[in-house]
This record gives structure tokens, sequence and C-alpha cells, in this order.
């Protein structure tokens, strides 16, 4: 038998450095304290992620927990409107703190450091990357046990910069009930398999719409396909909310505290559990 020619130490090298990647980890702000950190995630934009990720905060936050919320959505901020914050974010000498909600939720999102909400955020995506490192990194989270990070849709730069930078501890992937649902769903759930993020579970919004006069659940996108897309995935379905025009009013009108829907529960359970 021939002996073997190449570098034999090199290769056990490299095998080694491929089964255990580099930690791209960036350590928060030294004064923050944060216990757990939770990605909101979808495939696709207009599927209520941004609600459902000021709603499981609201929920910890009755569960008497300090929560705080990273709004990633750089391009797309509507985690303030939700909380009616219009104040600018202030920062010291040790760096930028975020503004507390009434409950007392800690909110940072672009739409807090700009001179009028209104304007446009037109960045590419490696500085839209950046300026949400920044929000862990220069941000002040005191004493909150969960962090929710509000994700923009799809699996570009940021939420490639979010996995590999945040020590998430999981994510929610939120999705819609269209048949289309599958493949979206998909691709979420895969991205955070081969980031190695433990996926908690998905949330599907916009279930059904309660008929006000006999109680009857109208279907109004088709049936639901989240029950068979969880099971090939083998995640759970943590909830199906419904179409709610109290929920829509009370996020209009910035009082998102306010609502009182439960259909959370079993998500915010989760959660709740990786503290255990």
């Amino acid at each position: 038998m021939s002996e073997c020619s190449h570098d034999c130490s090199s290769c056990s090298q490299n095998c080694s450095s491929r089964q255990n990647p580099q930690d791209f980890h960036e350590a928060p702000h030294k004064l923050s304290s944060i216990k757990k950190v939770i990605g909101v995630v979808s495939g696709k934009g207009g599927v209520g992620k941004s609600m459902t990720s000021a709603l499981m905060a609201v929920e910890m936050r009755r569960r008497g927990y300090g929560v705080g919320i990273l709004d990633a959505d750089i391009t797309g901020p509507s985690i303030p409107k939700l909380f009616g914050i219009h104040g600018r974010a202030m920062g010291d000498e040790n760096g930028i703190w975020p503004i507390e909600s009434r409950m007392g939720i800690d909110v940072m999102s672009i739409n807090l450091l700009l001179e009028h909400e209104e304007d446009p955020v037109v960045w590419r995506g490696p500085v839209i990357a950046g300026a949400v490192k920044q929000f862990w990194q220069d941000v002040i989270w005191k004493d909150v046990d969960f962090l929710f990070v509000d994700m923009p849709p799809g699996t570009g730069d940021v939420p490639l910069t979010v996995f590999q930078t945040l020590p998430v501890d999981g994510i929610i992937v939120v999705a819609s009930p269209q048949e289309l649902v599958s493949m979206i769903v998909g691709k979420a759930v895969k991205m955070a398999q081969m980031m190695n993020i433990p996926i908690l579970g998905v949330v599907e919004n916009m279930s059904y719409v309660e008929c006000p006069d006999c109680g009857k659940q109208i279907k109004v996108f088709g049936e639901s396909h989240v029950d068979e897309v969880a099971a090939k995935y083998n995640i759970p379905v943590l909830a199906k909310c419904p179409i709610d025009p109290k929920l829509a009013e009370c996020a209009d009108q910035g009082l998102i505290e306010v609502y009182g829907g439960q259909y959370l529960n079993a998500a915010a359970d989760a959660v709740q559990a990786l503290l255990k």
C-alpha cells in the first residue's frame, strides 16, 4: 500500500474547523443584562410579524418579566407605532437608552433616531446590517429577561447578521394560511437550521374571521395549511390567530398594550420555558 501523499494534520484541522464553526457572536453593551433572545421571523412580508413581536412582548411583560424589543426591520419599522411611542431615543457617555413603553417594555427602533419618523431609510444592505449590530452593541438593555428581535422578512443580510451576531435562543416563525406558506415557512426554517438556531414553533396569523352575530369562523384566505407544514418540519403550531378588528384598532391608536386577546398563550409558554 502506498503512503499517503497529502498533509493529514492539515486535513484534520480543516475537518475540525468544519465540525466546530467559528463563533461570530458579539457581546452586547457592557451595561446590558439580557437572559434570552427570541427572533420573530417570516419568509415574506405582510403576515403580521411585527404584531406578533409586540403581542409576545406584552404577554411576557404581563407575566412579570423584563422585556425588550429590538426592531431589526430597519426599512419598515412599525414597533414604535404599535406602542404609541413617538419620542427620540437619547444617549449619554455610556451608550444609547431604549424608550420605555407604558407597561415598561424597552423599545429600540430606527424610527426613534430619525428626525422625522416618516423619513425613509434608503440604505444598502451592509449599512442596514450594521445598524442592527449597533442596536445590540451600543444600546443599553438593562434587566431584560426576554429580548424579542422583530426581523425583516426573508433570508437576506439582516436575518443573517442577527443569527451570526446575537446569541439567539429560539425563533418563532410567523405565517399566513395560504398554500404558498409551505415554501415560505420552509425557507425560514431551513435558514434557522443552517445557523443552528432552535425553532420554538410557528404562529399563523389571519387564520379566520369570527362572525359577530353567530360566532362562526370564516376562513377568508381558505383552509389553513399550517398544520401539515409544521408536521413536515417537525415543529409545533403555537397559535392560529384570527383577524380581529379590535386588534387593528388598538394597533392604529398605538395601544397594543391594552389589547386583551389571549391567542398567543401557548407561544408565550414556549418562550417562558427557555428560562427553566
